[in-house]
């Protein structure tokens, strides 16, 4: 019996959904449906915490709205969220960010990860930015060549 319900499980997972954790920052899709309309709600906030697995997992964002800090749970897998994007990636070392209930204003804020490359001081040789160059296209040492002749 518990293998017909995690067949129907899987069928009901989605694979469009990008790569998120705590601390990111995440604008979220949602269709309401107001008497015979339906339309899209975007909420953007951080998430404070993910839980659970498989079709029941769910994520709780947060975000502050006229000075009043407002939360809400969304399952991931719900046909009712359209798509998430992910804005932000936040630098936090916990799964569940729930002293930021407390937090207002400036100090309620996540620190964002860096993702360009490393650079570092100048004169310093064999720095990681210089190895993360992309290699230059076929020609173009032939064209620098030619710049350093005609000179």
């Amino acid at each position: 019996m518990s293998n017909v319900i995690e067949q129907l499980e899987r069928r009901q997972l989605r694979g469009d959904l990008p790569q998120f954790k705590a601390g990111d920052t995440v604008r979220v899709h949602f269709q309401v449906i107001e008497g015979q309309r339906r339309r899209i709600q975007v909420f953007e906030g951080i998430v404070i915490k993910r839980q659970g697995a498989g079709a029941r997992e769910t994520f709780t964002v947060r975000k502050q709205s006229f000075g009043v800090g407002v939360e809400r749970t969304f399952p991931i897998h719900s046909p009712k969220v359209e798509r998430i994007e992910v804005m932000q990636i936040g630098d936090v070392s916990r799964a569940k960010l729930y002293y930021l209930r407390e937090k207002v204003g400036k100090k309620a804020r996540v620190r964002a990860k860096q993702r360009g490359p490393v650079v570092s001081s100048p004169g310093v040789h064999g720095t990681v930015a210089e190895e993360l160059e992309p290699e230059s296209a076929p020609g173009a040492e032939e064209a620098a060549e030619d710049g350093a002749e005609a000179s």
